[in-house]
C-alpha cells in the first residue's frame, strides 16, 4: 500500500482565511501580543495548517486552545456544527419547520437539555474545563465574524448565530444521549395520558433497533506479538459519513501539559480517539445497555399515578414551549423518578400500565475530566486511571502503548443492575427485540443500585466492567468483551454488560481469523502488516461459505446461472477492481436467516470458527437458491450488471466525480466496513457510514510515536472546501497519510499555513 508522507512536496491548494484582526504570520504561540492599550490579550492561540487541511492548534491556557479548537473546526464545519446547536436547543421547528421529525425534536431536547440539566453539568466541571469551554464559544463566535462571507452552504443563513457557554454544554450533552434517551424522542414527546390520545400527533409504533451509522473495529498489540516490543494500535471507527456525527482531524498542544493528535466529532470538543508521544487509543461502541423501561402499574382511578413499593407516586407533566416562527406551541411532557414517560403502539399508557425510561447517560458530567486524563495519559495504567472517572458513554477503549502493553476494557455507562435483579426483575415481552431490557417499576428491590465507588449515580462502578492488559493482543468489532482475546476470555459479569460464551458475528471472526492467519506464520506483526490486513477488503463471509453454496446450487437449472457465473469469477474482496462482491451482498442479505442453514453450529470450544459450513438438505438447497435468485433479481433491476466493478457501483459523489469506495456490509462477512444501501441506477451511493477515521500508531525502537492514517471522507463536508474530496481519493488508491505529529514534521509541511489568533 501507498503512503503519503506529508513532509514531500505534493500539489495542493492553499485555502484562504478571510482575515478580521487575524495574523497570518509564522510565530511562537508563546509571543503574547499586546493589545492597543498595552494590556495582554485574553486569547493568543496559533493554529497551523499542514496538507490536507489537518489543524495543530498551540496555545498557554485552557481558554486560548478552546478558542483555537472551534476556530479550527468551524473552517471545516460550520454549517454542521450550527444546525447541531439549532438541534439541541430545540429550535428546528423555528429554522427548518419543513423537516418531519422538528417538532418531535424541539419538545424531546426542551424537556431534556433543560437550563437546571446545563448548570448542572457545568456546576461541577475544572477551572480548566470552564475555560475551555468558554473559548470555544467565543471561537466560534469569532469565526463567524471573521467568515460572514465564507462560501459555505449555509452562507447568511439566520441560524448561523453566536453562541455561549451553555450552547457548548447542551451540544456535549446532545452526543451524550443519543444513543440512550434520544432514541425515544417521539415517545417521550407524545406521551399522553389515556382520554389525551387525540392530542398526540401520531401513536406510532417503536423502533427499537439500534440507529444506522455506528460501529468499529479495532486491535491493539503487545510487547509480544510486536517486531520491536513496543505497542501497535489500530482504531477503525465505523461512523455516519455526513452529518455532526463526522470525524474531524485535529491536533492541540499545551507546552508541557497537553500535546494530543487524532479526532473529534464536529459536534464535540475533545480528542476522542488518538494518540500522544505515549499512548494511543481508540473506541468501539459496545453492547452494554444504555437505559432501561420500566413498566408501571397505574391507579386505576388516577391515570397520573403510578404504584411503587406498595404507594402511589403522581406523575409529573412539564410544560414545553416550541417556538414555531411566529406562534408558540406549548404541550406537556411527564416525569417520574424512575425517568420520563414514554409512549407507543408497544408501550401503551392506560389505566392499567404505562412505561419511563431511565437513561445511564444523562446525569454524566465526568467526560470533559475523563477525556482530559486520557489525552495527557503516559501509559495504559494511567489510562486505565481516565476511564475510571466514568466520562466514557457507550463505548469500549482499545489502547496500546510504548511500553508495549494491549489493552481493552468496557468502561461504559452502564446500569449498576447484577444478575440476580435481572432475573427477579426483568419482565419479558415478546414485543421488545433482545437487548432491550424492562423492569418491574412497582419495587424499589428493580431501582438501578447506587455504589459509593461510582461517579455517576446509578451506573455500574468501572471496577465491575472488563477489562484486560497483556503482552499479546486484544480486539473487538462491537461483540460483547467475551473474546477479546481467544485464549484470555473475560467471564463472569453483568449480564447487562453484553453476552459470554455466544457466537460471534462475521466481522469479529474475520478480525480474529486473518490475526491468527498472520500468528501462524510466526511473523511478528508491523504497523505495514495491520495497514494491509484492512486494505485487502477480504470478505471472510465468502471464503468461509461460497465454494460449498456453489456446489449446492449451481448444478440446478431453477438457479440464475449467470448469478453463479459471477459469483464463481469473484475475487471475494470488496476492493475498488473487484466484480461480483455486490451480488454476494445482496444474497447473503436474505440467505444469512435461513433457518438450520450452518452444518456446524456455535461450539463455545472453538468459537473463532463457528458456526461454518452449509446444510445440503433439499430445504436449505431450495431457500439459497430462492436468495440467490433474488438477489440477482434485483440487481438486474437497478440496472446493474452482475459482475460490475465494485467501484464504478460503490463511491463518494464530490463535486461531479464519483470517487471509488471500498469495503462492504460487516454482516457480509467484511472486516473493511462500508455501508451504502443500493439506489436504482445509480448503484451503491451515497455511503452512509463505515471505515472514517483509521489510524495505525505504533513506536519506533528509540520510542519515538508513528502516526499513520487517513480520514476516509476528507475533513469538510463543505463542496467549496478543498479538503472536500483530497483524502477520499487517497483512500480509494489505497494510500496512508504519516500523520505530522513532531514541531519538525510540521513545518517541514510544504503547504503550511500559520495563523496567530488574538482577542
Amino acid at each position: 500500500m501507498r503512503r503519503i508522507r506529508t513532509s514531500v512536496a505534493r500539489t495542493i491548494d492553499l485555502f484562504t482565511i478571510t482575515i478580521g484582526t487575524t495574523l497570518l504570520v509564522a510565530c511562537s504561540p508563546g509571543d503574547q501580543a499586546a493589545g492597543a492599550n498595552g494590556s495582554t490579550h485574553t486569547y493568543d492561540t496559533t493554529i497551523q495548517w499542514t496538507s490536507y487541511g489537518i489543524p495543530h492548534v498551540n496555545a498557554d491556557d485552557w481558554g486560548s486552545l478552546g478558542f483555537g479548537y472551534a476556530y479550527a473546526t468551524a473552517k471545516d464545519g460550520i454549517c454542521v456544527i450550527a444546525k447541531d446547536l439549532i438541534t439541541v436547543r430545540g429550535e428546528k421547528s423555528q429554522f427548518f419547520p419543513d423537516e418531519a421529525d422538528a417538532l418531535v425534536s424541539d419538545v424531546f431536547h426542551k424537556a431534556i437539555i433543560t437550563a437546571d440539566k446545563v448548570a448542572a453539568a457545568i456546576a461541577v466541571q475544572s477551572e480548566d474545563t470552564v475555560a475551555f469551554n468558554r473559548g470555544y464559544a467565543d471561537g466560534y463566535n469569532r469565526y463567524l465574524k471573521d467568515n460572514s462571507d465564507a462560501d459555505v452552504t449555509c452562507r447568511g443563513a439566520a441560524w448561523l448565530r453566536p453562541i455561549d457557554e451553555d450552547d457548548v454544554t447542551r451540544m456535549q450533552t446532545g452526543v451524550g444521549i443519543r444513543y440512550g434517551l434520544a432514541r425515544f424522542a417521539k415517545e417521550i414527546s407524545g406521551a399522553v395520558p389515556p382520554g389525551e390520545l387525540e392530542k398526540a400527533a401520531a401513536y406510532h409504533t417503536t423502533d427499537f433497533d439500534m440507529p444506522r451509522g455506528i460501529g468499529s473495529n479495532a486491535i491493539a498489540l503487545g510487547k509480544d506479538a510486536t517486531h520491536n516490543g513496543r505497542g501497535i494500535l489500530f482504531g477503525n471507527p465505523h461512523y455516519p459519513w455526513h452529518g455532526p456525527s463526522r470525524f474531524h482531524m485535529i491536533h492541540t498542544t499545551i507546552p508541557g501539559e497537553l500535546d494530543v493528535m487524532g479526532v473529534s466529532l464536529l459536534n464535540t470538543n475533545r480528542v476522542a480517539i488518538g494518540f500522544n508521544k505515549d499512548i494511543a487509543w481508540t473506541h468501539t461502541v459496545s453492547t452494554a445497555t444504555r437505559f432501561t423501561l420500566y413498566r408501571l402499574a397505574i391507579n386505576p382511578e388516577n391515570p397520573m399515578q403510578y404504584l411503587f413499593d406498595g404507594v402511589y407516586q403522581d406523575i409529573t407533566p412539564v410544560e414545553v414551549e416550541v417556538d414555531l416562527g411566529g406562534s408558540t406551541h406549548k404541550q406537556n411532557i411527564y416525569l417520574t423518578h424512575l425517568g420520563p414517560m414514554v409512549t407507543s403502539e408497544q408501550l401503551p399508557w392506560n389505566r392499567q400500565v404505562a412505561f419511563a425510561l431511565r437513561d445511564a447517560v444523562i446525569d454524566n458530567y465526568q467526560t470533559a475530566k475523563t477525556y482530559s486524563m486520557i489525552n495527557k495519559a503516559t501509559s495504559i495504567a494511567e489510562l486505565e486511571e481516565a476511564l475510571h472517572q466514568q466520562g466514557v458513554y457507550w463505548t469500549n477503549t482499545i489502547a496500546a502503548d510504548k511500553d508495549g502493553n494491549a489493552y481493552y476494557a468496557d468502561i461504559s455507562g452502564t446500569p449498576n443492575l447484577n444478575a440476580a435483579q435481572l432475573e427477579d426483575c426483568q419482565i419479558p415481552n415478546p414485543a421488545l427485540p433482545r437487548g432491550i431490557i424492562m423492569l418491574d417499576g412497582t419495587r424499589s428491590r428493580c431501582e438501578w443500585e447506587e455504589d459509593e465507588r461510582s461517579k455517576v449515580p446509578g451506573a455500574l462502578p468501572a471496577e465491575e466492567m472488563p477489562r484486560i492488559t497483556t503482552a499479546s493482543y486484544v480486539t473487538n468489532s462491537n461483540d460483547s468483551y467475551w473474546l477479546s482475546n481467544p485464549d484470555q476470555p473475560l467471564e463472569g459479569y453483568s449480564p447487562i454488560i453484553g453476552s459470554e460464551r455466544t457466537a460471534r458475528s462475521l466481522r469479529t471472526r474475520a478480525g480474529l481469523v486473518y490475526l491468527d492467519e498472520i500468528d501462524q506464520t510466526e511473523t511478528k506483526y508491523t504497523s505495514q502488516i495491520i495497514q494491509d490486513l484492512l486494505y485487502s477488503h477480504r470478505n471472510y463471509g465468502a471464503e468461509l461459505l461460497l465454494e460449498e453454496i456453489l456446489a449446492a446450487i449451481c448444478g440446478s437449472q431453477k438457479t440464475n446461472q449467470d448469478a453463479c457465473a459471477a459469483l464463481e469469477k469473484w475475487d471475494r474482496t470488496m476492493t475498488v477492481d473487484s466484480k461480483g462482491g455486490h451480488l454476494w451482498r445482496e444474497f447473503w442479505e436474505e440467505a444469512r436467516n435461513i433457518e438450520d442453514l450452518y452444518a456446524t453450529p456455535f461450539d463455545v470450544e472453538d468459537p473463532v470458527n463457528t458456526p461454518r459450513g452449509i446444510t445440503t438438505t433439499d430445504t436449505v438447497k431450495q431457500a439459497l437458491a430462492t436468495a440467490l435468485n433474488n438477489a440477482a433479481d434485483k440487481i438486474t433491476e437497478a440496472g446493474l450488471a452482475l459482475d460490475a466493478r465494485l467501484g464504478d457501483i460503490q463511491y463518494a459523489a464530490r463535486n461531479g466525480n464519483n470517487i471509488p469506495v471500498p469495503g462492504g456490509e460487516g454482516w457480509a462477512g467484511m472486516f473493511s466496513m462500508i455501508v451504502s444501501d443500493l439506489n436504482g441506477e445509480k448503484g451503491y451511493a451515497p455511503i452512509i457510514h463505515g471505515n472514517s477515521y483509521i489510524q495505525v500508531v505504533s513506536w519506533d525502537d528509540e520510542g519515538k510515536v508513528v502516526p499513520t492514517g487517513i480520514l476516509t471522507y476528507s475533513q469538510s463536508p463543505e463542496p467549496s472546501s478543498p479538503h472536500y474530496a483530497d483524502q477520499t481519493e487517497l483512500y480509494a488508491q489505497g494510500e496512508w497519510l504519516d500523520l505530522p505529529f513532531y514541531p519538525d514534521q510540521i513545518t517541514a509541511d510544504p503547504n503550511l499555513v500559520t495563523l496567530r489568533l488574538t482577542e
